[in-house]
């Protein structure tokens, strides 16, 4: 169930301070581990490569099964420097690991251990590590949140404005990265082996930007085509919009748009590597940025804001903070876009309603809620879900409409 760390030659105490360290942070001070892995790697400088993978690699695998190792060691959680030795310790154990001699391991007991975690496997809470909510919130899905568990492969999307993506495939690979193509994305590709990429001369000449092949999914989906006028409308940092762009072959306007201001100053400077032109940056400041577009828009992307729970492969710290209460926010909000951004779809337009979700509240419901509330005005014309368990990628719900 647990998934074996990198092969080292020695568990330094150093590491083992710094995993718990980002533990502490992530669990009792509420912060990302994205993020919490970064200050902690650039807080250890001097660690290598391998040091600095495995410190990575260890940190998002407690992290993925923290409730299950708690029972496993058959303590309440606790913050404790010696209790979370005693955590790693769980982990290195059940990965097939041979203890260090420390005196923070003493009273580890590898039999009574295993005995913990048979009784543990019965209880899905425990084995899956996750809140009783989540399960309930995502019915008979079990199976992509096992699949969730596992780290997750590294997806590009191929620009092909600047190459193809099997000329890509083959400048990779003379660097020494294997890559395969994925079912999901004719743009994508996967790499095979954990090599360092983003510094090499093809990323920084645009030829590629790292995007999940289910993502990209979410762009063919809506298939805007050269010359129209397309809006995305929660952009963020532009993942979707750069490739919209690319399937428009850089022809015609695409707005991009989002509440923060921030996130499009990212796109912008992702936009000039990819020599894309036709992207307009607008910052959401209120309710009239909206309608100024009002029936203007050929293809209308509507990625809204959502639980995370088909991404948690690459957020595996967001499965507990998602609740019932965080749910009824995120419907809120997604309804009132629906609702008030739709109208900038103009009619005969193709609009994409998408979620990075496979929660059916944020999902067919939202979709039949708002249909049913429009009385006709827009027509469902197809609807997908992208499961972890099935396609090697995140998960995705997506609805093609059509105003009539």
């Amino acid at each position: 169930m647990t998934q074996k760390p990198s092969k080292t030659l020695r568990v330094h105490p150093a590491h083992i301070h710094a995993i718990t360290g980002a533990l502490t942070e992530i669990f009792a001070n509420g912060r990302y581990a994205d993020k919490v892995v970064e200050y902690t790697l650039a807080n250890n400088p001097k660690a290598g490569s391998r040091d600095r993978a495995f410190i990575a690699e260890s940190i998002y695998n407690l992290v993925r099964f923290w409730r299950l190792y708690w029972a496993v060691l058959d303590k309440e959680v606790s913050f404790q420097k010696n209790d979370l030795w005693q955590l790693f310790g769980v982990y290195w154990l059940m990965a097939g690991n041979e203890l260090p001699e420390f005196s923070e391991f003493k009273g580890l007991n590898p039999k009574a251990l295993k005995e913990n975690y048979e009784l543990a496997a019965k209880n899905p809470q425990l084995i899956l590590s996750v809140n009783a909510d989540l399960l309930d919130l995502m019915p008979g899905l079990e199976k992509e949140i096992e699949a969730m568990n596992i780290t997750a492969d590294v997806h590009l999307r191929v620009n092909r404005l600047k190459i193809s993506p099997g000329g890509l495939a083959d400048k990779l690979l003379k660097e020494g990265i294997q890559t395969e193509k994925s079912d999901l994305s004719p743009d994508a590709l996967v790499i095979k082996n954990r090599k360092q990429f983003l510094n090499n001369d093809l990323f920084k000449q645009g030829m590629f930007e790292v995007q999940d092949s289910g993502s990209q999914a979410i762009s063919l989906f809506l298939n805007p085509t050269p010359g129209s006028r397309v809006v995305d409308a929660c952009a963020g940092a532009g993942g979707k919009s750069l490739h919209m762009a690319v399937l428009m072959q850089n022809k015609g306007k695409l707005i991009s748009m989002d509440v923060e201001a921030v996130k499009l100053e990212e796109l912008k400077r992702r936009a000039r590597r990819a020599g894309i032109t036709c992207i307009e940056s607008r910052p959401i400041e209120s309710m009239k940025t909206i309608k100024r577009l009002y029936d203007s828009a050929d293809f209308l992307l509507l990625d809204v804001p959502c639980t995370g729970s088909g991404v948690l492969r690459r957020n595996p710290d967001a499965k507990y903070r998602i609740d019932r209460n965080m749910l009824q926010r995120v419907t809120q909000t997604q309804k009132e876009i629906l609702e008030n951004y739709s109208n900038m779809l103009k009619p005969g337009g193709t609009m994409v309603y998408a979620t990075c979700s496979l929660i059916p509240e944020e999902n067919e419901k939202q979709v039949t809620t708002f249909l049913e509330n429009e009385n006709g005005k827009y027509m469902l014309e197809s609807q997908r879900s992208i499961y972890p368990s099935q396609n090697n990628s995140d998960g995705f719900y997506m609805a093609r409409l059509k105003r009539v």
